[in-house]
């Protein structure tokens, strides 16, 4: 780490963050922010998935295209209110957050799901073009399903990068929890909606978060701004009030393969609106 470069952090949000954080992302680039110049990108679940695109070699405005054709043929996710409450329930009741993971990591390999098969396929056709790890520091955060370990992956861990994002952004009982080894491994989201802490140490720091508050237990977004910006300079961006109806505000809306489009849209339009926001810390 070094206390003059720059991190890109990259939160969670379902299928309608990815949409947005590429719009964001594409559509900053439209007016001379280009965050894929980042020397750490963290990403978490669905922040996962678009950091691990940004040096992939295909330009950012054929990405956001990409996410205009909107439903590509993936199976939903569905959260059902049983579920909502006992992962509720199982944070709730933990004795401290790793404690919470266990219980939820429970709930995750107990669930019914599509198989880790189709799920991984999934998983590699949004990463289309992406061969093997970026050059640049991309860290994918995950949990343990059995010990509610929080663990980073990167290009030095020799784990295959679709397994590592199909571990991110399998939120439970949503997702099949996803096989690293002798391992599985689900949501680095439960640890955090954003894992914000990573980019400790770094000068400049752009937060991007579609969700905008954790779980039980969980610090916000927000807070965990406010930390590091006592020691660096920072930018944290969530969706506005035009773009947070298309993003969604319940788990249920953000996991529609049909709101992508929207989405997508959605953050290309508010690039427009935070450019000069952003570019004061991270050109300036």
């Amino acid at each position: 780490m070094t206390d003059d470069g720059r991190a890109l952090v990259l939160g969670a949000g379902g299928i309608t963050g990815i949409a947005w954080e590429l719009g964001l992302v594409a559509g900053l680039a439209e007016h001379g922010v280009d965050l894929t110049s980042a020397d750490l990108v963290v990403g978490t679940s669905a922040g996962a998935v678009v950091g691990t695109q940004l040096p992939g070699g295909i330009d950012l405005h054929t990405r956001y295209l990409r996410e205009l054709e909107g439903a590509r043929g993936e199976q939903p996710g569905r959260m059902g209110l049983r579920n909502l409450v006992r992962l509720g329930l199982a944070g709730f009741h933990a004795n401290d957050p790793v404690d919470a993971r266990r219980r939820i990591g429970a709930l995750a390999l107990a669930a019914r799901t599509e198989s880790e098969a189709q799920r991984r396929k999934t998983v590699a056709s949004w990463l289309g073009g992406v061969e093997g790890w970026p050059d640049k520091h991309l860290e994918v955060t995950a949990v343990n399903a059995v010990t509610g370990e929080f663990v980073v992956f990167d290009k030095d861990g020799g784990v295959d990068p679709v397994a590592a994002v199909a571990a991110s952004c399998a939120s439970p009982c949503v997702r099949p929890p996803s096989t690293v080894g002798d391992a599985r491994f689900i949501d680095g989201g439960i640890r955090s909606p954003s894992n914000a802490d990573l980019a400790a140490g770094y000068g400049r720091i752009v937060l991007l978060t579609p969700v905008e508050h954790g779980g039980e237990g969980m610090g916000s977004p927000a807070e965990e701004a406010a930390r590091l910006a006592e020691t660096a300079r920072l930018v944290h961006i969530a969706p506005d009030a035009e773009a947070r109806p298309r993003v969604g505000r319940t788990v249920p809306q953000m996991l529609r393969p049909a709101r992508r489009a929207e989405a997508a849209k959605a953050g290309y339009a508010q690039a427009a609106r935070v450019a000069d926001q952003i570019a004061r810390v991270w050109t300036t």
